[in-house]
């Protein structure tokens, strides 16, 4: 740890030296290439250090890393490529847990390998991987979390979160099926196409996998057939 380290909000002051952090350390990391030119990716940084929670790391005044959190996220945490392996990110993420001691999630590239293992250590588990397909350099990612001081409200909060999303999508399911019904001239299943979709579903869920998923998509379409107007 640098004897001079100091650790400070940063200000809309500090912008310049933010993006020259993020640039510098971004080009080394264990990351797909940035999609932007770095004038885009200072204009759009620079803003958001004006509106996130952004703390900067010094050492002897020189700024050697940045932290940047909304309320439920880190988005941000870069060290200078040349101030790496000093502790500077560590103190940068225990300020971030401090800040934020309810617990958080971060995205980060499943290639950057060094960073999963660096927040590993640092007590964030890994919650779920996806194929990339939902964020700008296309790239599988890897989402992580700092469960906090009260790790089974936070991750029950989570769960909450994705069963708000299920009832959603479960209702758009239920009202999709009974349009078909109104149209289809055959009211018998098709068992091939339950199946269909049970393995395009194992793709994005491989821990279930096609057999579990098979009796979920049985069940789905069995109860939503049930709700149709003319379903019973």
């Amino acid at each position: 740890m640098p004897t001079e380290l100091t650790l400070r909000p940063a200000t809309e002051e500090d912008a310049p030296a933010v993006v020259a952090v993020h640039l510098a350390a971004r080009r080394t990391a264990a990351m797909p290439p940035s999609v932007h030119t770095d004038g885009d990716v200072a204009a759009w940084l620079t803003a958001r250090v004006a509106e996130d929670e952004v703390w900067l790391a010094e050492d002897g005044g020189a700024p050697v890393g940045y932290a940047r959190m909304t309320q439920t996220w880190l988005d941000d945490l870069y060290v200078a490529p040349a101030a790496a392996r000093r502790g500077i990110g560590s103190a940068l993420l225990d300020v971030v847990k401090a800040q934020r001691p309810d617990g958080f999630c971060l995205w980060v590239f499943e290639t950057n390998v060094p960073a999963r293992a660096f927040y590993a250590r640092h007590g964030l588990v890994e919650l779920e991987r996806t194929d990339g397909s939902a964020n700008e350099e296309r790239a599988p990612d890897v989402r992580m979390a700092w469960p906090g001081s009260d790790p089974l409200a936070f991750l029950r909060r989570l769960i909450d979160e994705v069963d708000d999303q299920l009832g959603d999508l479960l209702a758009r399911r239920t009202a999709l099926t009974a349009a078909v019904q109104g149209i289809k001239h055959d009211p018998s299943r098709d068992p091939e196409r339950e199946r269909a979709i049970a393995e395009a579903m194992a793709v994005r869920a491989p821990a279930l996998g096609v057999d579990r998923l098979s009796r979920i998509v049985h069940t789905i379409i069995t109860e939503s057939l049930d709700a149709a107007p003319d379903g019973g």
